[in-house]
C-alpha cells in the first residue's frame, strides 16, 4: 500500500527560500525571494504556494519581496480541527505580515485567496498597500450572484454546495490518489493551457499536495464554513464588518473562460473598489490566470503595483 506523502514533500526546490512562520497561533509555511516592498501571496482551491513560482521570480526581479504561503489547512502549514471561517484566515494573513517583520503588504490572492485579500482589506486596513484579486468577486458580491443568479452564477460553482456533505467529498476528492484534482484543474482551466507541456507537471504537484494527510478536509472546510455561516451571527456579523469600501486601489484580473467565477459577477465588485482601481480580463483564460498566462499575468501586477 502506497503512503501519503509527507507534508515536507510541498517544499519544491527552486530560486525561492522555503521557512516557517508563526502566525496567529498557527505555524504557516512560506517560500520567499527578493527584497523591497512585501506582496504576499494567497493561493486558491485546490491548490498550494508553488502555484505562485512564477510571479514569484517575476516580482523579485521587479524590486519587491514576494512570499507565497501556505494557507492554514495546505500544504506544510498547520492543519488545525478548527480556524476555517472569515475570521481566523483573516487574522493568519494579518498576523503573518506583522510576524514577516513589516508594516504594510501588498495582498495578491487567487480564488479563496483572493476573497481573503479582500477581506483582510476591510478588516485590517492599516496593514494593506493594496489588494490584487485574481478570479475572486468581492466576497459579497459573489454571495449575491448566488441568490440572484441560480441558473448562472449559482449553477457555476454549484460544486460549493456538493462539498457541504460530510466525509465523502473528502474520499471523492482523494480517491485514485487524488485524480479528481487533475478532473477540476482541466474543466475550470482555458484550452490552451490544458494543451501546454507544463500542464501534467501541475496536475501531479497538486494531486501530490492534496494527498498530504488532513488536507483535502481543511480545504473543504472552507466553503461549509462559507455556507453554513450564511444562518448564523457569526456569519452575519461577518458581512456587516466586510461590507465597506476598501481604502486602498484595487486591481481586479480576470479570466475570460472562466467557468466558475463568472466575470459578471467580478464586475459588480465595484461598490467595493478603493480609489484608483482597475479591472483586466484575459482572453482565452480559464480559472488560473497566473498560471495559465503567467508572463501577462505578472506584467499586469508589476505595473499595478508600481502605481500605488
Amino acid at each position: 500500500m502506497r503512503l501519503p506523502p509527507d507534508p515536507s514533500t510541498v517544499r519544491i526546490s527552486g530560486p525561492w527560500t522555503h521557512r516557517d512562520v508563526s502566525a496567529n497561533g498557527i505555524r504557516l509555511h512560506v517560500a520567499e525571494m527578493g527584497e523591497g516592498p512585501l506582496v504576499l501571496l494567497l493561493h486558491g482551491f485546490p491548490e498550494f504556494w508553488w502555484s505562485w513560482r512564477h510571479q514569484l521570480t517575476s516580482l523579485a526581479e521587479a524590486g519587491y519581496r514576494a512570499v507565497a504561503v501556505d494557507l492554514r489547512g495546505y500544504g506544510d502549514s498547520d492543519k488545525p480541527p478548527r480556524g476555517y471561517d472569515g475570521w481566523t484566515l483573516a487574522g493568519d494573513v494579518a498576523g503573518l505580515v506583522k510576524a514577516l517583520g513589516e508594516r504594510r503588504a501588498h495582498l495578491v490572492g487567487h480564488a479563496w485567496g483572493g476573497l481573503l485579500a479582500w477581506t483582510v482589506g476591510a478588516m485590517h486596513p492599516r496593514l494593506v498597500r493594496s489588494v490584487t484579486a485574481i478570479s475572486a468577486p468581492h466576497p459579497l458580491a459573489l454571495r449575491r450572484a448566488f441568490r440572484k443568479h441560480p441558473r448562472t452564477q449559482g449553477r457555476a460553482a454549484g460544486y460549493v454546495l456538493k462539498f457541504q456533505a460530510p466525509i465523502y467529498p473528502e474520499r471523492h476528492l482523494t480517491a485514485d490518489r487524488a485524480a479528481n484534482v487533475g478532473n477540476l484543474l482541466r474543466e475550470w482551466s482555458g484550452p490552451k493551457w490544458t494543451a501546454a507541456p507544463e500542464f501534467d507537471e501541475v496536475v501531479r504537484r497538486n494531486r501530490e499536495a492534496m494527498m498530504v494527510p488532513g488536507v483535502a478536509h481543511s480545504a473543504l472546510e472552507y466553503y461549509r464554513w462559507a455556507v453554513r455561516s450564511q444562518v448564523r451571527s457569526d456569519g452575519r456579523r461577518f458581512i456587516e464588518t466586510i461590507d465597506r469600501r476598501l481604502e486602498v486601489p484595487v486591481l481586479q484580473l480576470h479570466g475570460a473562460m472562466d467557468p466558475i467565477m463568472l466575470e459578471t459577477t467580478a464586475r459588480h465588485s465595484s461598490y467595493w473598489l478603493g480609489p484608483n482601481s482597475k479591472f483586466r480580463c484575459l482572453p482565452e483564460i480559464g480559472h488560473f490566470p497566473h498560471q495559465e498566462a503567467p508572463h501577462t499575468t505578472s506584467r499586469v501586477l508589476a505595473e499595478f503595483l508600481g502605481s500605488v
